[in-house]
């Protein structure tokens, strides 16, 4: 007789979410912050690894991102714009991990990372996920 599935606890296994952010788009990135943001206020840990272009999202100066000015557009029509949202989602306890070589990749220095961002590898981010739902924007 099959027994019952496994009951997880709030905050871990499948509660868990893992975003995986590739693209330096402004949109992409403004809706990784939405999503990780949203998730960690309903109490799930999040993990947002950025690699690559999306480095560019956990820099200081966003403003590297592709379409950056978009985010003038955006808080003009009441939503708030990606250094809210990323500082909201610190303040919610969103890990943040800039990829070491998508890091090298792009060009960008670990010094212009924005505080509180680690830099580690995918190996960390799959460990850190593990049995988590995960999401790639």
């Amino acid at each position: 007789m099959p027994s019952d599935p496994p009951v997880t606890e709030p905050g871990r296994g499948a509660e868990a979410l893992g975003i995986l952010l590739l693209s330096g788009r402004h949109e992409r990135a403004h809706y990784a912050f939405v999503l990780a943001g949203s998730a960690a206020a309903l109490g799930r840990p999040v993990v947002l690894f950025a690699a690559n272009a999306g480095c560019r999202a956990l820099l200081r100066d966003w403003s590297r991102l592709e379409e950056s000015g978009r985010d003038a557009f955006v808080r003009f029509r009441g939503v708030a714009g990606i250094g809210e949202l990323r500082e909201a989602a610190r303040e919610l306890g969103v890990r943040l991990i800039a990829c070491e070589a998508g890091l090298r990749t792009e060009g960008l220095e670990a010094a212009d990372l924005a505080d509180g961002v680690e830099i580690a590898g995918v190996a960390t981010f799959l460990q850190a996920t593990r049995g988590a739902q995960l999401l790639s924007v």
